[in-house]
């Protein structure tokens, strides 16, 4: 496994916004350098090799030229263009990707990898020599773009096609950890490996514990992985720190903010309260029909919650659950993020939603609150009344020792 760092040349040229009270003053100075720039600095590893690529919107330079364009210019062979769940151009809703087509820009072969195994995936990449992976990641374990890397990596290991990602920052920084480590049997396309909520972890961190420590186990051998680091970024920083501009990786993660409660928020989606899809703050906006939005207001602000404040809030979402109806609940303000647990937030929520409406509130009949936390630990905890803080004292076990595991994989400081 090869690790390509370059050194920096320039400034980035376009700074990412951010809203007021929530980004931290930038440092003077620190800007990043993601992998495809570095990539693209020295195209050695892909020169008079077929290329294809794995990417979204959000594969841009800091000039926010798209990959695409960018490895075309350098008079890369690129081949091939393939996507993960949402669409190379980020159209599609949860759960969508569109098919395979002709992009009318370049004349490329435009491929969908959503919603297929890694023996599907490995045919599509026999007429390449290599394949890259440029995709910017949220830091949360179900966000799927991390399982298609995986599905990805396996599929070229079976073609003996080498891998390269293309690192990018984690969004919400890369220091903390956060939230319950998926247990064996527990596994789906949000969460295909035994780490945590939040694992603090860049994509390329991610792909070489992956390769060490699952695909051989699974297919019989690693895959030829090279990771392309990034130059300038530090653990301690999130995304508006970067000098880098934000592309939305996928229609209901508009911002950083969106980001930084999705760990947590994301778990709404279990249940029968909307988490904020049809609105313009998808997973900050949380309610449902029968939520009294003042009286969890107030049950939530008397908690007292380190590092978030909650407003009474009404929407009515346009699409996805009780669209076309009125409902209350909170809007979710992080106040300070180096304070908020996202996870430790939501199961609150969850909780006081239960104890003021304990026949109005239900979870998902899949039981998909067991998929996105990793085990039926935290509903059947839930159900039984236990206290959230006894909840999350539970898997800090686990977490201690996911932390000493990846140890081992980060690359950065």
């Amino acid at each position: 496994m090869l690790l390509l760092s370059l050194a920096l040349l320039g400034t980035m040229t376009v700074a990412g916004a951010a809203a007021p009270g929530f980004a931290k003053e930038k440092p003077n100075g620190r800007s990043v350098q993601t992998g495809i720039e570095v990539l693209l600095d020295n195209p050695e590893l892909v020169k008079g090799k077929k290329v294809g690529l794995i990417t979204n919107p959000t594969g841009v330079t800091s000039d926010l030229t798209h990959d695409v364009d960018a490895l075309l210019a350098k008079k890369v062979n690129l081949v091939a263009v393939y996507g993960p769940e949402h669409g190379i151009r980020g159209t599609e809703q949860a759960g969508s990707a569109p098919g395979t087509y002709e992009d009318p820009k370049t004349g490329l072969p435009f491929y969908n990898l959503y919603d297929k195994s890694p023996e599907e995936i490995a045919p599509l990449f026999r007429d390449v020599d290599v394949v890259l992976f440029d995709i910017q990641d949220v830091g949360s374990r179900f966000y799927t773009y991390i399982s298609t890397m995986a599905y990805a990596m396996k599929a070229a290991a079976l073609e003996n096609k080498p891998f390269i990602v293309l690192d990018r920052p984690n969004p919400i920084g890369g220091e903390k950890v956060e939230g319950p480590v998926l247990e064996p049997g527990y596994e789906s396309f949000v969460g295909i490996y035994p780490i945590p909520i939040r694992h603090g972890m860049t994509v390329g961190e991610l792909a070489m514990l992956f390769n060490d420590r699952y695909l051989k186990k699974e297919i019989g051998k690693k895959a030829d992985l090279t990771v392309v680091k990034m130059k300038g970024w530090k653990r301690d920083m999130w995304y508006d720190e970067t000098g880098l501009p934000w592309v939305l990786p996928s229609p209901n993660m508009p911002t950083v903010e969106t980001a930084a409660v999705y760990p947590g928020n994301c778990l709404f989606e279990a249940t029968n309260l909307s988490e904020g899809r049809g609105t313009t703050r998808p997973f900050e906006l949380i309610g449902a029909p029968y939520i009294k939005a003042w009286e969890l207001a107030d049950r939530m602000n008397a908690l007292r919650l380190p590092g978030v404040s909650f407003r009474e809030a009404y929407f009515n979402p346009t699409f996805s659950k009780h669209a076309g109806v009125n409902v209350g609940g909170l809007q979710v303000y992080v106040t300070d993020r180096d304070k908020y647990d996202p996870v430790h937030t939501a199961l609150s929520i969850i909780a006081e939603v239960k104890a003021l409406y304990p026949d109005d509130f239900a979870w998902r009949t899949d039981n998909w609150i067991d998929k996105l936390t990793g085990s039926d630990k935290v509903r059947k905890a839930m159900d039984a009344g236990t206290a959230v803080d006894e909840i999350v004292k539970a898997w800090q076990e686990e977490l201690e020792a996911f932390k000493k595991l990846r140890k081992s994989y980060l690359l950065y400081h």
